[in-house]
């Protein structure tokens, strides 16, 4: 509670007090210390330099320029010129050398690396994930395990058309509905995906070997047209390698079983309208080095 009194001195610091006493403490009137008005004058008088040295004031349609004539759309504008003749001058190169030659030329990769992350986090990363190491129906782009062929002009052109996308010359490619069509019964199915599961996991005992073998025969009658006899796929199709441990789906017994009984069929959207001759270029540039710095 709040007590009001006539002003006193204290007997203890000397000074006056305000007269002010709130539950037996009497507030002093104590002086402002020094140090605040030497911040104040010197805050003040780096305001007074700063108005007659830089642009401050507004003056109706424009403003004190300043004796510094500092101006920073000026310098803004400039640094994104400088930027952009620094850009042309490498992106020529990128745009007329050879893979081989750019991905030799750490300088030039210096670039790739930087300006692809941007492209790739922009438009890939939703589906193929920040790492490029996709997930279940998107496939890992670090691996040399590519459906359409992991040669730098394969992956260039993948990027250009997509896959069944609207593209007039998208690449197109579908795995069967083998069970669901009813091409194969249901213990079929199971034998063709125990076949397949063995084949990239040679030492497991979760197959029953009759199965292996019976399933042997059933993907030969059926499945060798697209995949190859040895199972390790054909780019021109897109077909997938059965042999090795990239899968796009899964590579597990129940997920091969529904991928044969309910079939596949993926879909990668056309970049040619949306990204341009040279960003493409250094998408791929950019994937083939993820791929060489993961191996």
């Amino acid at each position: 509670m709040a007590v009001e009194h006539e002003q006193a001195r204290d007997s203890f610091t000397g000074y006056l007090t305000t007269g002010h006493e709130w539950n037996g403490i009497t507030e002093l009137n104590t002086p402002v210390p020094r140090a605040i008005y030497f911040f104040l004058t010197l805050a003040f008088l780096f305001s007074l330099g700063y108005w007659v040295l830089m642009p401050a004031w507004p003056l109706g349609d424009t403003y004190t320029k300043g004796l510094l004539g500092n101006d920073q759309r000026k310098i803004v504008a400039a640094s994104l010129k400088a930027a952009a003749l620094n850009r042309e001058v490498w992106t020529k190169k990128i745009a007329n050398e050879s893979y081989g030659a750019i991905l030799a030329a750490p300088a030039l990769m210096a670039d790739v690396r930087e300006t692809g992350h941007a492209l790739f986090g922009n438009n890939c990363a939703a589906c193929h994930g920040v790492d490029a190491k996709g997930g279940p129906g998107f496939p890992n782009l670090t691996t040399s395990s590519w459906l359409w062929g992991g040669k730098p002009e394969d992956i260039f052109t993948t990027i250009r058309v997509g896959i069944n996308s609207a593209h007039k010359d998208s690449r197109s490619s579908q795995m069967p509905a083998f069970g669901r069509d009813q091409m194969l019964k249901r213990d079929e199915v199971f034998k063709a995906a125990s076949y397949v599961y063995s084949l990239s996991n040679p030492a497991s005992k979760e197959v029953d070997p009759k199965d292996v073998e019976a399933g042997k025969a059933i993907f030969a009658a059926n499945c060798v047209a697209c995949h190859g006899e040895d199972a390790k796929g054909n780019p021109e199709l897109g077909a997938p390698n059965l042999t090795d441990e990239f899968w796009i789906y899964g590579g597990d017994l129940d997920t091969i079983d529904t991928t044969i009984w309910g079939g596949r069929q993926g879909h990668m959207p056309t970049w040619e309208a949306r990204l341009s001759e040279l960003d493409r270029k250094i998408l791929t540039l950019y994937l083939l080095d993820k791929r060489t710095m993961t191996q």
